[in-house]
């Protein structure tokens, strides 16, 4: 029998959709178009699946998130994961915070980080870097006006160029964005 995850862990639980998913063999040619380019390259997701209901939008939101999460310049791949880990702790998604908690361990290959986010949330303790990247983030999510000049001089403060700094902005937004999805059309699942 399946539970429902209340707790941040970094095994990625089961999410479980309260709609049906779209079918991807009955699909309509232009769901399958928006299906084409998937957040991660490694298969199509039941999320995805379920986003699929919508296929204008999907079209327009996985490309998008490719950019932010994936891309090239700016901010390093693990410190956009540490913002998303932010925004999904100040959300509650335990699916998202799992999925990008455990991309960062991957990433920097270590998890004390995490260990000291999980355990602490909001009053976690980090390095001086990580930590100014971790604050900023989460009082983006809290409210955007929580975010202040002070925060985004931390930010440069421990190095952070313009570029970077809006690379922040934007994982943390989408991961507003994706945590509320994820609440309002499924739940994390434990098998």
């Amino acid at each position: 029998m399946s539970e429902v995850v209340h707790t941040f862990t970094t095994t990625v639980p089961r999410w479980q959709p309260y709609v049906v998913p779209v079918d991807f063999a009955t699909a309509t040619d232009e769901q399958h178009a928006a299906m084409q380019t998937t957040p991660s390259n490694k298969g199509i997701s039941p999320y995805v699946l379920t986003l699929a209901h919508d296929p204008e939008t999907l079209a327009v939101r996985s490309p998008l998130f490719n950019l932010i999460m994936y891309g090239k310049d700016g901010l390093a791949a693990s410190e956009r994961e540490l913002g998303a880990v932010a925004a999904s702790v100040v959300n509650r998604c335990v699916y998202c915070a799992a999925v990008h908690a455990s991309r960062f361990n991957n990433l920097t290959k270590r998890t004390d980080v995490i260990e000291a986010v999980f355990a602490d949330g909001l009053e976690a303790t980090l390095d001086e870097h990580l930590q100014a990247i971790f604050g900023f983030s989460a009082r983006l999510s809290t409210t955007p006006s929580e975010a202040t000049a002070d925060d985004a001089q931390a930010l440069a403060d421990v190095g952070l160029d313009e570029l970077e700094a809006l690379d922040l902005v934007l994982s943390s937004a989408i991961f507003g964005w994706a945590n509320r999805l994820m609440h309002t059309l499924g739940e994390p699942m434990k098998d």
